[in-house]
């Protein structure tokens, strides 16, 4: 079978291209609708399009309205894929000519289900696509290589493909079979993991990638190097080689991330639980009349590119401080901050206690505490604490999005970025009702969009954006005066 995926988003259209090609689909992808007619003009006559409604240059709408007044297409399975929820809008695509609505965000198994009801998808298509997650484990410690495959096997959904002793040899098993993820090994000899994961990016953009890192400075400093070249996300290894204790991280952790990164049947492409199908609700807020006194922004997986972006566009000019908090551990935030600094061309610097807030500064949260917003006397200074992680997170955003909150009060901008869980939504919600603003990362430009769904299913972002625009928007509004 046949399907062409008409989204002017990238990342949309490979993901809709992932679920269909698990149903034994071909896929060809165009990125509007004048694209599609010229795919629809060659020989081969697809078996299903699946079209996107906003789009450049020719909607979806009008390209399913030229294709139902050719006859040579009246007869073709359009599935229409769209951000539009409401009903009239629906069904002014249904009278236009569309087969079938799904609206975003989606899960697999939804767009599997419309396959169905189309008639051009059956159960045992459906059942292929629904396969264990196939992962690469990439380590040159056989006891480690072993509990590995023996944990994950173990798990309904997950299956370890193969299994390699360094990065070259995970480039050849590549070579011969593509797995749905590789969770590859920071330090190994022959080629690293930094080295392997430059040439698998080359290789393979968009596959998945986990790293196993070790909790030690040099391992830090490897991982988030990693990230920044496009690893997706990492899990730190526990010190030793005791079996039980490894074992227990691969189920506690690795499986989760395996699960967020490669979602299959059940959840949200994407996101977080099933019940984030939901439309978005507009939030109520009240016109702001102050000025942004100061951003905090939340990010967890896929935060180090995130940052990086962000940063890059806004902070060299922001004149108010940016407080930032990464889910990571110590050694890990340290590095991270050392490498933004790098990157963005301003300095980013690990928060410690009582350290000044001035404007301009942007600080980072330290692994293993939490990070407040403070006044004083003197001014604004940081405050770090000890107190119980929230959301098994520590740094948590909703500790310093409620700090600042009551700081700054309406002159609070919140930023919600890729990120798996819930972290930032009560701070979020602290920010709003406080008067402050809240822009959060889009679903097709995030990693996992666990963080940023909740707060935009929540009502709670004012803006919703993809990444490229997250920093200038923050620019833009940093410039606003009073709103």
């Amino acid at each position: 079978m046949r399907a062409l995926i008409v989204d002017d988003s990238k990342p949309s259209r490979s993901i809709v291209a992932r679920t269909l090609r698990g149903a034994r689909f071909e896929c060809v992808e165009a990125a509007n609708g004048a694209e599609a007619l010229e795919v629809l003009a060659g020989d081969r006559r697809p078996d299903l399009v699946t079209v996107n409604w906003h789009m450049p240059v020719m909607d979806g709408l009008e390209l399913v309205r030229r294709l139902r007044a050719d006859g040579t297409h009246r007869d073709l399975p359009l599935l229409m894929i769209s951000t539009e929820h409401d009903r009239d809008r629906v069904d002014e695509a249904l009278a236009a000519g569309v087969s079938a609505y799904l609206a975003k965000p989606f899960t697999p198994a939804a767009l599997l289900r419309k396959l169905v009801d189309l008639g051009v998808c059956s159960a045992a298509d459906v059942a292929a696509a629904r396969r264990p997650i196939r992962v690469l484990v990439v380590d040159d410690s056989a006891t480690i290589r072993g509990i590995l495959a023996t944990t994950l096997d173990a798990e309904p959904d997950v299956q370890v493909a193969a299994t390699a002793v360094n990065g070259r040899a995970c480039l050849e098993a590549l070579a011969r079979d593509v797995p749905d993820l590789v969770l590859l090994d920071v330090e190994m000899p022959v080629m690293d993991g930094l080295e392997a994961l430059r040439e698998i990016r080359r290789r393979h953009p968009k596959l998945p990638v986990l790293m196993f890192s070790s909790l030690t400075e040099r391992g830090a400093k490897a991982t988030v190097d990693a990230l920044l070249a496009g690893a997706n996300d990492y899990v730190a290894k526990p010190a030793g080689l005791d079996s039980t204790a490894v074992a227990e991280r691969i189920r506690s952790e690795v499986v989760g991330r395996i699960r967020a990164l490669v979602p299959q049947g059940g959840g949200i492409i994407g996101a977080a639980p099933p019940a984030a199908a939901a439309p978005p609700t507009r939030p109520r807020l009240a016109p702001r009349r102050e000025p942004v006194r100061g951003v905090v922004i939340a990010v967890s997986t896929g935060g180090p590119t995130a940052l990086a972006e962000v940063l890059s566009a806004c902070a060299a000019e922001a004149g108010v401080p940016i407080l930032v908090v990464q889910h990571m551990p110590a050694f890990f935030t340290a590095q991270l901050a050392d490498r933004l600094t790098k990157l963005c061309g301003v300095p980013v610097v690990e928060g410690t206690e009582a350290m000044r807030i001035v404007p301009g500064s942007v600080v980072l949260a330290p692994g293993g505490r939490h990070l407040e917003v403070a006044a004083d006397a003197l001014g604004h200074r940081v405050r770090l604490t000890d107190a119980a992680p929230e959301h098994s997170c520590r740094p948590a955003a909703d500790v310093l999005f409620r700090s600042a909150a009551r700081l700054w009060g309406a002159g609070t901008l919140g930023v919600v970025l890729t990120g798996m869980g819930r972290d930032g939504l009560a701070g979020s919600r602290a920010v709003v009702e406080a008067g402050g603003a809240v822009i959060a990362q889009d679903e097709f430009s995030s990693v996992v969009w666990g963080m940023p769904g909740e707060v935009v299913r929540a009502g709670l972002a004012d803006a919703v954006l993809p990444l490229g625009q997250v920093g200038v928007e923050i620019t833009l509004r940093l410039r606003r005066r009073g709103g």
